[in-house]
């Protein structure tokens, strides 16, 4: 594989599939671990992220690159194989989560500041001796009437660009991702003001990026889709297909090679059927795709249940996912096609 920053993020966009987001924290996969009954342990989180990365189907067609928590980075299979050696061969490349989560913003009450910078040269370095290609940080915008403040944007741009640039230093590429929360308090807001909203955190993610002298060539962007609230949810699939697009083509310059969607609380075949009606009814100067975690994992994760003679049922569920979405980045998904 080259080790251009431009090829690495051309092969995470590679036409028809998608980046799995496996970068759980402990304490959300703990969560998940909670709704099939199973203890979160290092063996049993190993066991569950072997399983995908096993999937054959799913991994070599339809995932291009795989997020990493730090404890999965250095994980070995059951077999003793390294993990990271597990996703290598099947194709895609692998990535790590390297930020420190989103914080309380001193003197903004309701909005957070992702932390994570101090360190995190040193940090990149090593993860890239650990075989990580791309990286993954985190801005979370709350929306609502009043928010976001313009001070918390600015702030949360300014660490995205700061991050962008380590990452580049080091020999990998940063997904750069503004999360504009749907699901955040109270969630009324109408798909017309998270549109606003989200123009103006790009808008002022990428002015950031340019100033800090990131290449736009070797980032990949993660946004959230153009969506109203999840209590006030009215807009049709095809107004947030259109209105996410035209929002990207208002924001994000053509000479980022790709655009790896959230799913941010959207349904699984929700964020599927969205993802293809934009790759259907539109020309777009970049690659758009998928970054999806619980959408891609719900499925199998209810499949396995934590018992070792359910993971060739739970394969199946992850790769049907991994196969619809891939369908999606081409504009080829529908009803029909979910059901078989």
């Amino acid at each position: 594989m080259s080790e251009r920053l431009e090829d690495i993020a051309a092969a995470m966009v590679t036409p028809g599939q998608g980046i799995l987001a496996a970068d759980e924290s402990s304490g959300t996969i703990k969560k998940r671990f909670d709704t099939i009954g199973l203890e979160s342990t290092a063996d049993t989180r190993r066991d569950y992220r072997e399983m995908m990365f096993r999937a054959e189907d799913a991994m070599k067609n339809h995932i291009s690159g795989v997020i990493l928590y730090d404890e999965t980075l250095r994980q070995k299979a059951a077999d003793g194989t390294p993990l990271v050696d597990l996703i290598k061969a099947a194709g895609a490349v692998p990535g790590i989560k390297v930020d420190g989560g989103a914080k309380p913003l001193a003197g903004f009450a309701g909005e957070t500041v992702t932390e994570g910078l101090d360190g995190l040269r040193e940090r990149l370095a090593e993860y890239h001796g650990l075989g990580a290609r791309f990286a993954k940080w985190r801005g979370v915008i709350s929306i609502s009437k009043d928010l976001p403040s313009w001070g918390a944007v600015k702030q949360n741009a300014q660490a995205l660009a700061r991050y962008a640039a380590l990452c580049q230093e080091a020999g990998i590429v940063p997904i750069v991702e503004p999360e504009v929360l749907m699901d955040g308090q109270p969630g009324d807001h109408s798909i017309d003001r998270c549109y606003d909203v989200t123009e103006w955190v790009l808008k002022t993610v990428f002015a950031e990026l340019y100033d800090a002298r990131v290449s736009l060539e070797g980032m990949v962007l993660k946004p959230n889709m153009v969506i109203d609230g999840k209590n006030a949810r009215k807009a049709s699939r095809e107004e947030v297909a259109e209105k996410t697009v035209r929002c990207l083509k208002a924001t994000v310059p053509a000479a980022v090679p790709g655009i790896a969607f959230l799913s941010g609380g959207q349904s699984d075949e929700e964020a599927t059927a969205h993802l293809s009606l934009m790759n259907a009814g539109f020309d777009m100067p970049w690659a758009l795709t998928f970054s999806y975690g619980r959408a891609l994992q719900a499925a199998g994760l209810k499949a396995w249940g934590g018992k070792p003679e359910n993971v060739a049922a739970a394969q199946q569920a992850f790769a049907h996912r991994a196969k619809m979405n891939g369908l999606a980045a081409k504009g080829d998904w529908n009803k029909e096609r979910e059901a078989a």
